[in-house]
């Protein structure tokens, strides 16, 4: 009887350990789909749905083995063993030379979910030796959506966050390799010895396999990434809650997350100086100032130029970004050490949270320095109640102005963001520029007292003559505000678009219809 519980044991661990390694495999998969292809939410739906889809069609198919069982298991085991230990290390060497790596990270999440779905059932068909049919099924459903926690858990606050997609991928694979090691050791008797020898020659393919995987994964992952970029990349880390990378070429760098760029050094004051510049000198004589976002510490740097301005609250959710932009030697040289000024405080907290729960600060200018809303997580910091949070914090004569993207090739995004915002109360203008490493790119600056053509006219007669700037001066402020005939961008297509709202995500489906393929 003992033998037999043993057996049994050994078969619901060997399900709780491919439960942890499947879910695992899904998020993944999830994520590399969102790094390469972006809009995370559909990504995720996508993939987890169609490994769910395919480990129904395994499970189906499972009922053609009809001998073999153990043998076939193991067979499984070591397959999901290499797929999903080296799934990071194909795609990445996929998207160095094809368009059609979206097409690879789908057909690799199939190909686990199918394997998956196979072998649950042989499981519980092994294991009815053992129990009443009652308890077997219940108990390998069980260890599985148990192993599917912890795998979980072990994704968020380890996987992702410290291991990165370079080695997580190898722990699934040691997880399956270890689960069809103690399942062949456990079930030997019950194999030939000609399948037992041929067995242990493919484990110790596998298990060579894999050492060799994890001794080359990251220079391969490293030479993926660059192969991404056209310049050399001199920083890269995957942090929790994104990818970073700077890039270098000759003494000019890049920042790019998630892929995308934030900013060059070449031409980053034709961005910071107009998010900074002419809300400060609006507000005349600001004294407490909220960034949310701007980790970089580019836009501190800016308004460290004011020395009646006592306090700066920054809030930016990843603290490798903020970490980055105090320690990092390039961006120290780029933000001329802003981030560790005495007058600043970090808070590495998701921006829509600080708003909503804090309820003592209040500021003068908010400065919103946020990635373009791509995706509806990102949407969510340019809604309607999001606003409604920033306007609250707002001094009565305060001022806010927020990056919306480009008006030209994301022109109803940029429309969204700025109804979004008049629908809270803000009087609003537009500014627009023409940054050379981005494009044509735009803000929306608001009041909560003036009105937007008094607000225009005050901008356009800013001279900063008394500032240390870069590129902007009076000239620049007409061009910033203005946008040509009102025929060009200013139509009545305007009133067809709605406000950004959270039960109404509609910005991110605007930006991502824009006509990126111009730019």
């Amino acid at each position: 009887m003992d033998f037999l519980k043993n057996n049994s044991f050994v078969l619901k661990a060997a399900i709780f350990a491919t439960g942890f390694a499947g879910i695992v495999a899904e998020y993944i998969l999830s994520t590399l789909a969102t790094y390469f292809i972006g809009n995370s939410i559909f990504q995720w739906t996508m993939i987890v749905s169609l490994m769910l889809f395919c480990m129904g069609l395994g499970s189906r198919l499972s009922k053609r083995i009809n001998k073999n069982l153990i043998q076939n298991f193991l067979l499984l085991e070591v397959s999901l063993s290499i797929i999903v230990a080296f799934s990071s290390v194909i795609v990445y060497t996929i998207a160095a030379f094809s368009a059609y790596y979206d097409i690879l990270i789908y057909i690799l999440s199939m190909l686990v979910g199918l394997l998956i779905g196979l072998e649950i059932p042989l499981v519980v068909r092994i294991n009815k030796e053992y129990e009443d049919l009652k308890t077997n099924i219940s108990s390998i459903l069980e260890k599985d959506y148990y192993g599917s926690l912890l795998g979980g858990v072990f994704f968020a606050f380890i996987g992702l966050p410290i291991l990165g997609l370079s080695y997580t991928p190898f722990v699934l694979g040691i997880v399956n390799f270890l689960v069809a090691g103690i399942v062949l050791f456990r079930f030997k008797e019950k194999i030939t010895r000609a399948q037992l020898q041929r067995l242990n020659l493919l484990l110790f393919v596998v298990f060579t396999t894999l050492i060799t995987g994890i001794s080359f994964t990251k220079p391969i992952i490293q030479w993926g990434e660059q192969k991404k970029y056209k310049d050399k990349v001199v920083f890269a880390e995957q942090t929790k809650y994104q990818k970073i990378v700077l890039t270098e070429w000759r003494d000019e760098h890049w920042l790019y997350l998630n892929g995308n760029l934030q900013f060059c050094s070449i031409d980053e004051e034709m961005y910071h100086e107009p998010l900074v510049h002419p809300i400060v000198q609006l507000a005349k004589n600001p004294k407490n100032i909220l960034i949310l976002g701007g980790g970089d510490g580019c836009a501190v740097r800016e308004l460290l130029k004011y020395p009646e301005i006592n306090k700066i609250d920054m809030v930016d959710l990843d603290p490798t970004m903020t970490k980055l932009g105090k320690e990092n030697p390039i961006l120290i040289n780029i933000n001329n050490g802003s981030m560790n000024s005495s007058k600043l405080n970090i808070f590495n907290k998701d921006a829509y949270n600080y708003l909503e729960q804090d309820t003592t600060s209040f500021y003068d200018i908010i400065i919103i320095d946020l990635p373009d809303p791509r995706n509806v997580e990102l949407g969510r910091l340019y809604s309607h109640e999001f606003y409604t949070h920033c306007y609250r914090k707002l001094r009565p004569n305060g001022f806010i102005i927020t990056q919306a993207g480009s008006p030209y090739f994301a022109t109803k995004a940029f429309k969204c963001i700025n109804k979004t915002m008049q629908s809270v109360g803000f009087k609003t203008v537009l500014m627009h520029n023409q940054i050379i490493s981005m494009g044509e790119w735009g803000w929306v600056l608001g009041s909560k007292k003036q009105n937007s053509e008094d607000l225009k006219k005050q901008l356009q007669k800013l001279t900063f003559s008394k500032l240390e700037t870069k590129w902007i001066n009076n000239q620049a402020m007409q061009l910033l505000t203005s946008f040509g005939k009102e025929s060009f961008f200013n139509n009545n297509k305007n009133d067809s678009i709605e406000i950004n709202k959270i039960h109404n995500p509609v910005l991110y489906k605007y930006y991502l219809k824009g006509n990126w393929d111009l730019y």
